[in-house]
């Protein structure tokens, strides 16, 4: 049999394919991404699932001029391979490769940027909108998950759209795509709906019985498919979905592509709101992944897809998502008040072990991060001790909450901040590079940085018996290999240590005194490493919020010049911290801030983005030379001034 998938460079060339042809298209599709992610890591699972739901769409839809909006973009390395990027997704999440999310900047396909959930619906509305006020006839169409329909953000969009504006309905479709999942298994009422839906007998039993009978007689069977969606009303109750403004069809089976491209070609010609509801199994096609969605979500670096994943190695240096877990157990060990909270991301977090152990104190509320902080507000008002496990990146969605409803009230609420810094593969939206700024600035709360794993599992114990907000921030993956005590110690409230004493004279600029490096958080370490080589002052600040001000205005009293590291944005972050502090005091002593810079970080390894960034030992020491230690030249030439 001749490959087809060779000859798709883009969707017209699919919609030249006879609709007999798709399901071979389909299966080599599947199997392509299924050896490309063996090869590079990425998300598979979800993949693999939206295989011929990717071929319909783009297949019924006149893409790119009919637009597509893919919720978070977990699923959409089979619409990479069919518009055009199949030759370089052998550089999938790599430096300078292409995205393992939608971005506008990839491709005219990419119509709206994602990684973050439940924003496809509000994306596709506006682009309807905006096909409505210019008279233009396209269609926009929302593809979104049973995980990412929880988060409120989704309903909001879901109850303009249904509004209509100005008198006038909206013309757009609504893709549910319903595998009973997101990265953890899914929770909450929707999701006990949608089973309802699915698990519905008498409307599973009269339209499989309708379809046994007239499928004999191909005209009668059509004519029954299409009036199937006007007659389910006497089956099943009116959904949900309907009672937003949309017409909801289904649940149809997204594996089945002689369901798919007549229902979707029929709601392509429909007027108003439309709603289609899929249901496919994460993993489709690939017997390992669909027999643990959760293992198979995502592959983190090379596999034998005969194998599957390879077996954990002999265990090394835990990640300090592990360390967190294993606190937050020990913790609740030691304290009744603790109960945990994660808006859908158990895994992710380190919180399964807990999950065993305590699950009456365990909450995981969904794609839902608004709701967990003022969740965890309420449970602070009746004296319980909430920690909320929430990557740095997504905190940012729940931002109004950390303010409103946990920062003024005083609440004792601490937010363990994972992914903090550069996440590598997954790219700018991920990484977690406004924190410190964006907690900083925040009257009552406190921002902890811990540089180790011994000192992660400090701070957060220092956290927890503080009686106001606090965030501890600390990177993916491993750190130093540090030793970890089992005893549960506090650091001294606001105070850092300084873990170098430097003698060394960098230059006339610096006044012919020693240098110190103030460190925030793990690049402690190469911050050591560049210390070494220029014989300067290294303190271990912890605190980015209370500032150990007593620290910072004794070391910019013996030395010549300071310099903040960190790995978060430079504007507004702990370095500001530092000459805030040294301004207020009438302090001038020079001071060098360095972190990340003020663009987004790309994907790719994230020991090499560091060093393209220049905070790994390397980069610190040449920015402190080029600042502070001038060039022999340089040097004669001042001196022969100042003679």
């Amino acid at each position: 049999m001749n490959k087809l998938l060779p000859t798709i460079n883009s969707p017209a060339d699919l919609r030249r394919i006879g609709r007999g042809q798709l399901a071979q298209v389909a299966a080599e599709l599947r199997q392509f991404v299924l050896d490309t992610v063996s090869q590079t890591g990425g998300h598979l699972g979800s993949n693999l699932g939206t295989v011929e739901l990717t071929v319909a769409l783009h297949y019924v839809f006149n893409t790119p001029h009919d637009r597509i909006v893919w919720d978070v973009g977990h699923q959409t390395y089979p619409h990479k391979v069919l518009t055009g990027r199949r030759d370089r997704m052998h550089t999938l999440r790599q430096l300078g490769g292409i995205g393992g999310f939608p971005r506008r900047d990839e491709s005219e396909y990419d119509t709206f940027g994602t990684a973050h959930s439940s924003t496809s619906i509000s994306a596709a509305l506006g682009m309807a909108v905006a096909a409505q006020m210019k008279g233009e006839d396209r269609r926009a169409v929302a593809v979104i998950g049973d995980g990412a329909m929880s988060a409120g953000m989704a309903f909001e969009a879901l109850n303009n759209a249904g509004f209509g504006h100005n008198g006038h309905s909206v013309d757009m479709l609504v893709v549910l795509n319903d595998n009973d999942m997101s990265i953890s298994p899914p929770v909450g009422a929707l999701n006990r709906y949608l089973a309802r839906l699915m698990s519905g007998q008498f409307y599973a039993a009269a339209r499989e019985g309708a379809k046994a009978v007239l499928k004999p007689v191909p005209p009668l069977f059509e004519l029954a498919r299409r009036f199937e969606e006007h007659a389910k009303g006497m089956v099943v109750p009116g959904t949900i979905f309907e009672e937003f403004g949309f017409n909801y069809v289904g649940p149809i089976d997204g594996h089945d592509l002689d369901s798919l491209i007549p229902t979707l070609e029929n709601l392509r010609g429909k007027k108003g709101p439309q709603f289609l509801h899929v249901v496919t199994k994460k993993g489709y096609g690939y017997k390992l992944a669909e027999a643990d969605p959760v293992k198979y979500h995502a592959a983190s670096g090379k596999f034998n897809p005969a194998e599957g994943f390879p077996k954990a190695a002999t265990p090394g240096k835990p990640t300090f998502t592990q360390v967190f877990g294993q606190w937050l157990c020990d913790m609740a060990e030691a304290d009744q008040r603790l109960v945990a909270i994660t808006p859908a991301m158990r895994e992710g977090s380190g919180m399964v072990e807990f999950h065993k152990r305590f699950p009456g104190r365990y909450f995981d509320v969904g794609i839902a991060e608004q709701h967990a902080v003022t969740f965890a507000a309420g449970l602070a008002c009746e004296g319980l001790k909430p920690v909320v496990a929430i990557y740095s990146t997504f905190l940012q969605r729940g931002y109004d909450q950390f303010v409103h409803d946990v920062a003024i009230q005083n609440l004792p609420v601490v937010f363990a901040l994972d992914r903090a810094g550069i996440v590598g593969a997954d790219g700018a939206t991920h990484c977690g590079a406004f924190d410190i700024a964006f907690v900083r600035c925040i009257p009552n709360c406190s921002m902890l940085t811990p540089s180790d794993e011994n000192e992660c599992r400090m701070a957060l114990t220092t956290a927890f018996q503080q009686s106001h907000p606090v965030a501890v921030r600390y990177p993916r993956g491993s750190g130093c290999g540090a030793e970890i005590r089992p005893e549960l110690t506090a650091w001294a409230w606001g105070k850092g240590v300084v873990r170098r004493e430097g003698t060394a004279r960098p230059g006339p600029e610096a006044r012919g005194q020693r240098l110190a490096i103030l460190a925030f958080g793990t690049l402690l370490h190469p911050a050591l490493a560049a210390a070494a080589r220029l014989d300067a002052t290294v303190a271990d600040m912890r605190f980015a919020k209370p500032l150990d001000e007593a620290l910072v205005l004794e070391l910019a009293r013996t030395h010549g010049a300071l310099v903040t590291v960190e790995e978060g944005c430079v504007s507004g972050g702990a370095g500001s911290a530092v000459l805030e502090c040294l301004a207020a005091a009438g302090v001038e002593t020079p001071v060098l801030q360095l972190g990340l810079p003020d663009h987004f970080v790309e994907h790719g390894d994230p020991a090499k983005l560091l060093s393209l960034v220049g905070l790994d030992a390397a980069g610190i020491e040449q920015s402190i030379r080029r600042r502070f230690v001038p060039s022999e030249m340089a040097r004669l030439a001042l001196a022969a001034v100042n003679s």
